[in-house]
Formats: C-alpha cells, structure tokens, sequence
C-alpha cells in the first residue's frame, strides 16, 4: 500500500468537530485504488462506513454523505472502484477476486486504523452502503466477508443477469448505457466485453453470459448475507426495479437479519432520488446496528413514497410515506380483476421496428412520479399490441406489488418475445398513463405456447381512481428491449382474471412529508407530450398524397387556440410550402406563433385545423415520417454524466436506427467541441451545450432539418460557422428551417422566409423578393394579383420585369426608366388595389415594416 498526500479540513458548524480527509492510493494485486478516509473528534474508537460509488461515477460522487457519516462519529473510507477515477484495472463487474477482494483489503486498513472499534483483532466494527454498483459491491462483500456488520444497499441488483436478461429478454439500451458510461468495451474485462458483444449481436442471452453476470450478483452468495439491511430501491427505475429488492429482502431475511424497505420516488429513470431523507435514514440504521444505539429510530419496515398532488406555489409535487409494521411483498392482498377473454391476433413488425416506448433512461422518471396526476409517456403502436380492458372500477384500488396474469400466447415462427404492462384509463378512454414507465418482458419458447404462460407484470405503487379502466397491453416490441427481427404474428388469449396486490396493512401518512424541490429535464416534457398526444390519437392516419413526395413540407389552413380560450389563436390559417434545397427562415415578434407552429411541425403538438404534411405524409405525434425531421429546440436534455460523445451515440441507439446510418462523425464535426467531446456534460458552458444538441439534430442527416434560435449562446465566430453549415446541409438537396431573431443572420444564410404576426402568415418567398435592391420596388395588393395582369405591368414602357410575389398578393417591380410616381400611375389605371409600393429593402426594414402593417 502506498500513502499519498493531501489532507483537506473543514470546520463543521455549530461548534461540531472539524472533518478530516486524507488521500491514499492503495495497490491490491497490482492495481492501484484511490481512496479517501475521512474522520472528525480525536483519536476515540468509532464505527467505520465504508461508501461505494455507483457506476460511472467515482469516490468524489459520495464526499458529501461522507463528511456527514464522519461529523456523526464515524470513519468513513471511500474508494473509486476498478477502472473509474483514478484507480487503475479492468472493470469486472464486481468480480469477488477482484472488485470484491478490494473491499475486503480495505477493511484490513481499517482493521489497522487506531481510531477504528474492533469487535476481535483484524474485525473492525463495519458497515458499508452504497447506491447502484455501490450497492451491490456492499452485498457482496457482505456475502463474501463475515466482518461486515450492516449493509445499506440503494437502487441496486440482487442478480445482474435477471436485472439485464429479465426472462430471457436482453435489455439493450440499459446494457448500452452500462457500456458506454464505463468508457467502451475495451474498459471492461475481455469476458465480459466478449460477452457483451457477442450478445449484443444476437439480441438473445445465453446461458453462459447468464451464468458469468449470476457469478458476479449478491445472489450468488445469498445463503451468506445475514447482517441488517437497509434497501433502499426505486420505483421509477427499469434498470433494477423494485423486484430486485424483493428477492434480496426475502432472501436475507430469511436468514435471520434484520431487513427495512424503503420504495423511494426517484430511481436511475430520473426523479427524486430523497437524498436527504435516505441518508438520515442510513445514518440511524448504523447508528443502531453499528454504534448500538437502541433508541435509534431505523423507520418501518416498509415504506413508500407516494406523490399526492402539486403544490401551488413553486409546483414541486408533493409527496407522503405509506408504511407498515411488516414487509408485505410484491403479492400481498390480491384481489381478482377481470379483463375478459378474447382472443387477440397482431403482429412483430420485421426488424422489431419502429418499437413501443415505455421507459426512457434518464428521462421518464420524473414524469413517471407524476403519474398520479394523470402525466405519463407511452406509446403503443397500432397491429403490434394487444390489449384487454376491465370494467370500470366501482371504487378506487391501490396497487401496490407485481399484478400478475395466466395468457395462452401462440406464434407462427420460433419464440414469442411479448412486454407486458399494465395502464390507468381515464373513464371517457381518451387518456392512459403507465404506471412508474414501467414494462415486463417475456420470452416464450416454443414448447410453452398454448398451454397457459403466467406473467409477472412489473411491480407497482399506484392508486386507480373509482370510474378508471385497468388496461392490461401486450406489446411485440419495446425500446428498451431486444426483440426477434423476423417478422411473425402472435395470437394470445387471457386465460385467468388481472390479479393485483394492494398490500392491505399499509398505512398512509395523515400529513405531506417536506416539499423536495426537483425538476423535469427539457426533453422529457417534449418527449413526454409527443408520446402522451400520440396515445391520444388512434385514428388511421391520412393517406400520403404522392404529388407532394419530394416536397419537404407544405402547411394547409394551420390552426391553433390558445388553451382555454375560445376566440384567441396562437396561429391562424396559417398556409405556406418550402421546397427541397431551401434555408426558410421563419421570422415574427414575440408571440408570433413561431414556436407553436415549429411544435405541431416536429409532431409535439396536434392543430386544431389544417393539415402538415412532410414529404406527402401528414405528421401528426409519432408519424413514422418524422424520422426525416431532425430538430433542435433550445434546452436539450442530455444526460450530465456522460460525455458530450456518450450522450449522442446513447440518443442513436435510442432511436433503434443502425449506427451505421447516424453519420455521427459529421455531426461532431460540425458541432465543433474537440477535446471536450470526451467530458461530462455536466462542465458544458451554455455555448457549448448549445452546439452538442445540435449536432444531436444533425444526426441520420434528415432531410428536413429544424433549428429553433440556434445560435443562442454562440459567440460571433461560432455564428458565422453555423451560417455556413446551414447553406451547406442545403447544398446537399436537404432542407433546412431556421427560426431566429438575427435577422442580418437571416439574412445571409436563408434562401426563403415566411413572416409571421400574431399567429398569421404576413409575407412568405425568396429572400430575395422580400427585401429587394436598387431599382426594385415591392407593391402589395389587396387581392390576389393574376398571371396576366402581372405580364401587361412587365410589358409597360421603363419596366424591366415584373413577378408575382409567392402569396400572389403583390408584385416585384424593377424599374428600367420608369420613375415610381409614373409606375403607380399606370397601377391605378389598371384598377390594382394598391395597398404599399415601396422599395425592396434590407431585410430588417422589410421585417419592421410588415410586422407594423404599414406600407412601404
């Protein structure tokens, strides 16, 4: 072991001891591990904590918790684990000669450590906790090492091969994320890495890769954790849901310890992790079970938090425990709900595309919290599902536990790959949520089809209001998930009654615990508001009209109200077409109806009339033409931990789309980061931030781009480098539509513009007719003016030409002797409606001036 240097100090407050840390670098087997050991009060006997890092992450991600478990009267040891911060080694997953042993050898340190309790010589009084792979590192040092006296587990695994492979299913994205988060393949152990590809590739587990991840999980040492245990799991998690704590629940309390559950709101989907109130709660759990304080209170043995509405003054939702004397299981209280017994005939689309959605890492969970409030994110497509509803509920019934369901499933072609899940729909049908974001897979062999297949449905904290619906939905695919690509039809039959528990002892809290601030990131709400509206809309979509094939877009009539209001509109028949190769600049004050209409374009939001139609094909939420649009809207959501290259690889592979059609490398050269490419996200300036999620839009390069103000946070250099970019991407034959308040920038880089105010179209055409030069005067017309009164204006002496303005409404004149006195002459004498004759000017002029409604 090698002691390294730097002793940090800071003074606690309220006269409480000062808080010591000091930086080692430990070597076990050759590999060095970077640690920090922090103690406060003198050289008196304490308790140690030891305090493992989630995946990712390092030994600074839990300093915090650290110094506060040091200023209670701990010694706290922290460590970056295999191949993270700045220890060296191979990741292996928690391997028990490896990541294990390392734990082990840290607590000989403590066993050392004169300031340490020790229960024998070389026994140091020890607990450890953790979340994710902190987590279960301290179950398996647990299982593996009788000197640990108390565990505290958070989000983590009972068995990684149940967590990544549920029933045979390989959880793709989640398994990516795991890859990309720990630095590529080449970080890890070469099994493991072999592992991973070769299943990744096969988008099917096999028994050895099950076999390698089951050697590595706590539940491979399960008859050997028997020390108290505190686990702390998610609700909004589809990495290690809640069934994951079950089995370690049952199994460590069946060997006699002690064991709390604590069903937290957040999980790794996002949502409110309960920082403080988890760490209080695991610092009275080793008071008591390390210090030996009996009037320590540890909490229930079962607790859940629950969102019970929102509150009106800063919107946070608001939050109360449910609790009980007993840990009840995921099957307490069952109580039978039928969904009838038709049979079902759909459909595995070839290639498993496009895939249903239910969970998104790192973005649903704080939605997933509100769904008690009727928010939720879902999407189902149409002949690829199955669903079976019940009558509407005479009462209200909480949920609480694993619903389960006995289904005769039959297929056409090898394997039935099927994700089940369970919704809440409203009493007039129109909306569904799902619970918590969450989905079961299942993989059905062959010789269990037709003769009855009981699945497990996802475990749940959920309240169905008296009136609503449960839903039970059968789907072939889901984004998550691996499914067959083969294209093949499903045939189920429920065969038994929706069993659900509702956990009767459970008793909820009188009043709202304390408001936990916490927000929804950007994408999320834009994500969540496009599947939501999609779920809404089950109609058959129009049919493509083929003469609009290579036109990129045409608006029809477009409106839209404002909400709650009967007469106010925030865009009003609104009509314009953009044609392959363009750069339209969409331009208007303030209010406007830029943004509304940029949003019912990318599918985000539905018009109330009119029609969009992209390339033929009318968009509307989830319309698979959208894979043509590519989109930047300010405040992308990027994940902050990971790399600005990690999170776009990480949003390709959530699309479902070949790597090899991402054309990644384009897009970060265009956004133009370098070395900061390979940095969190989270150390991102806003300018840089900004030129990430523009790449991310450039992605697949689509067809038809949309940028909504993409220079915001851009310096001048890095605005005219966006310029150039733009009339590039178009050069291609690919369009491009700019909304943006620059006009000089618009004015360079657009080749077309449309002119809003106040929800109407005020001018749209070529840049170039718009704001005119020279000689070129712009009249306006109070009606449309005709093809052939256009040509006798061109045909007057000292007119050089004369065109139509692209509405139809006005004419471009240049003048070829002709003064403009005599031009307006000959105008009235042709009986033209005149409206404005004035010159065609720079674009800021010509904005200010239609926007006022003036003449020129």
């Amino acid at each position: 072991m090698l002691a390294g240097a730097g002793t940090w100090t800071a003074a606690a407050d309220d006269g409480a001891p000062a808080v010591h840390r000091k930086d080692r670098t430990m070597r076990f087997d050759g590999v060095s591990i970077d640690t920090s050991y922090f103690t406060a009060g003198g050289e008196q006997r304490r308790p140690a904590v030891l305090i493992g890092h989630g995946f990712g992450g390092s030994k600074d991600d839990v300093r915090d918790q650290a110094e506060q478990l040091a200023g209670a009267g701990y010694a706290v040891l922290t460590w970056s684990a295999r191949g993270f911060g700045k220890s060296g080694g191979e990741i292996s997953l928690n391997a028990p000669d490896r990541e294990v042993r390392d734990v082990s050898r840290l607590i000989d340190w403590l066993a050392d450590r004169p300031e340490v309790e020790l229960d024998a010589e070389g026994d140091p009084r020890v607990g450890i906790t953790g979340a994710s792979y902190g987590g279960a590192v301290s179950l398996l040092a647990a299982g593996h090492d009788e000197r640990v006296d108390a565990v505290a587990p958070q989000i983590t695994y009972w068995n990684l091969a149940d967590a990544l492979f549920p029933d045979g299913v390989f959880k793709k994205l989640w398994a990516g994320i795991f890859v990309t988060t720990g630095g590529g393949c080449q970080k890890f152990e070469k099994r493991l890495c072999e592992m991973y590809e070769r299943v990744a590739v096969d988008g099917k587990p096999d028994a050895a890769a099950r076999a390698l991840l089951t050697g590595r999980s706590p539940s491979a040492v399960a008859d050997r954790i028997d020390v108290p245990a505190l686990i702390v799991q998610g609700q909004t998690d589809s990495l290690f849901p809640l069934g994951q704590a079950d089995a370690m629940a049952r199994a460590i309390s069946g060997n006699g310890a002690p064991v709390a559950v604590d069903w937290i709101a957040g999980g790794h989907d996002g949502g409110d992790p309960e920082t403080d109130r988890v760490q209080q709660r695991v610092g009275r759990w080793f008071d008591r079970y390390l210090k030996g304080d009996k009037s320590a209170d540890t909490g229930p043995a079962f607790r859940v938090t629950r969102t019970g509405g929102v509150d009106s003054t800063d919107g946070a939702a608001l939050a109360r425990g449910a609790s009980s004397d007993t840990y009840p299981g995921l099957d307490s209280g069952q109580k039978e709900i039928g969904v009838g017994r038709r049979t079902q005939t759909f459909r595995n689309p070839a290639g498993a595309t496009p895939p249903a959605v239910s969970a998104v890492p790192g973005v649903g969970g704080g939605l997933s919290r509100l769904s008690s409030l009727g928010v939720g994110l879902s999407l189902d497509f149409p002949g690829q599902h199955a669903r079976f509803d019940s009558a509407p509920l005479d009462a209200p019934l909480s949920v609480t536990g694993s619903p389960t369901v006995t289904v005769d499933v039959r297929t056409d072609s090898g394997d039935a790959v099927l994700f089940g899940k369970v919704y809440d729909v409203s009493p007039d049908g129109r909306q569904q949520l799902l619970p918590s974001q969450l989905v079961a897979p299942v993989r059905i062999p062959q010789d269990r089809q037709g003769r009855g297949v009981r699945l497990t449905l996802p475990a749940i904290d959920h309240r169905f209001d008296a009136g609503h619906r449960l839903r039970l939905v059968l789907s072939t695919t889901d984004l998550g998930y691996a499914s067959p690509a083969a294209p093949a039809t499903y045939t189920v039959t429920p065969v038994g009654p929706l069993t659900v528990p509702t956990a009767p002892g459970l008793r909820t809290a009188a009043a709202p615990l304390p408001s936990w601030t916490w927000a929804l990131p950007a994408a999320a709400v834009v994500i969540a508001a496009a599947l939501l509206l999609t779920a809404r809309r089950r109609a058959a979509a129009p049919v493509p009209d083929p003469a609009l094939a290579d036109v990129p877009l045409r608006i029809t009539g477009l409106s839209k109200k404002y909400a709650k209001s009967a007469d106010r509109y925030a865009v009003k028949d609104l009509s314009f077409r953009v044609g392959k190769g363009q750069v339209l600049g969409l331009l208007g004050p303030n209010g406007a109806g830029k943004t509304t209409t940029l949003r019912m374009l990318m599918g985000l939001i539905t018009p109330d009339d009119g029609e969009i139609r992209v390339f033929g094909q009318a968009v509307r939420p989830g319309a698979p033409v959208l894979s043509r649009v590519g989109a930047f809207v300010e405040g992308a959501g990027f994940l902050p931990h990971l790399s600005g290259r990690a999170n776009l690889e990480l949003y390709w592979q959530a699309t479902g789309r070949p790597a090899g059609d991402a054309h990644i490398e384009e897009a970060l050269e265009i956004a133009g980061l370098g070395d900061a490419l390979a940095r969190a996200v989270r150390t991102y300036s806003q300018g840089m931030r900004q030129r990430l999620a523009i790449a991310q839009a450039m992605l697949g390069m689509p067809d038809l781009l949309i940028l909504d103000e993409p220079t915001n946070g851009l310096d001048p250099p890095q605005i005219r480098e966006m310029r150039d970019v733009m009339i590039r991407y178009a050069a291609g034959g690919r369009t491009v539509i700019v909304s943006s308040h620059l006009l000089s920038e618009v004015e360079q880089s657009c080749t077309h513009l449309v002119v809003m105010d106040r929800g109407r179209l005020v001018q749209a055409g070529p840049v170039a007719e718009i704001t005119g030069s020279g000689d070129t005067l712009l009249v306006t017309s109070a009606r449309e003016v005709a093809e052939p009164l256009a040509e006798k204006v061109a045909a007057l002496p000292g007119i050089g030409s004369a065109a139509r303005t692209e509405d139809g409404r006005g004419l471009l004149v240049r003048l070829d002797g002709a003064t403009p006195a005599e031009l307006i002459a000959e105008l009235v004498r042709l009986d033209v409606p005149l409206t404005g004759v004035g010159p065609h000017r720079r674009l800021e002029d010509a904005f200010l001036t239609l926007i006022s409604g003036g003449s020129a």
